[in-house]
């Protein structure tokens, strides 16, 4: 009985926790004015094969932590922000996977968490989807757009 009293109250103390998350959970969009994003100019329809249809070809073009950490703090400031820096991820608008520019900071961005990990897995389905030829890359990044600026 005890055991069950002690699982029950942990439990609750848990729930209790994850909406009080929930509550303090940024809601940051990407705001065309200040993140219009940019291209990698080595990134085009006819160059896919060689770069970001190449596995681990984002690693070879990805800005150091330091870079991204200085701007995001930076970038907060710029979005009004005030929350702790560990609920953003300094994102790329126009992702690597699409032909982001790696260190352009109209392209960088605070995205907040949990967004920024779901908006991950959109990008990598257009990639794959941009590698097998469904969409081109311009329309790939024009949706990736799209989802950035309208989703809260």
């Amino acid at each position: 009985m005890r055991r069950t009293l002690l699982v029950a109250a942990f439990l609750a103390v848990a729930a209790l926790l994850l909406v009080q998350r929930g509550r303090d959970t940024p809601t940051v969009r990407a705001d065309p004015q200040l993140t219009p994003g940019a291209l990698n100019p080595d990134v085009t329809q006819a160059t896919i094969g060689a770069t970001i249809c190449v596995a681990g070809w984002t690693t070879t073009v990805r800005p150091p932590v330091a870079y991204t950490n200085d701007l995001k703090l930076r970038q907060m400031r710029g979005y009004g922000e005030t929350g702790s820096p560990s609920a953003y991820q300094e994102d790329h608008f126009i992702s690597l996977e699409l032909g982001g520019d790696p260190t352009d900071p109209r392209n960088l961005w605070p995205e907040p968490y949990p967004r920024a990990g779901e908006v991950d897995r959109i990008e990598n389905e257009l990639n794959a989807d941009v590698c097998s030829g469904r969409l081109t890359l311009a329309e790939a990044q024009r949706r990736e757009a799209e989802l950035k600026w309208s989703r809260g």
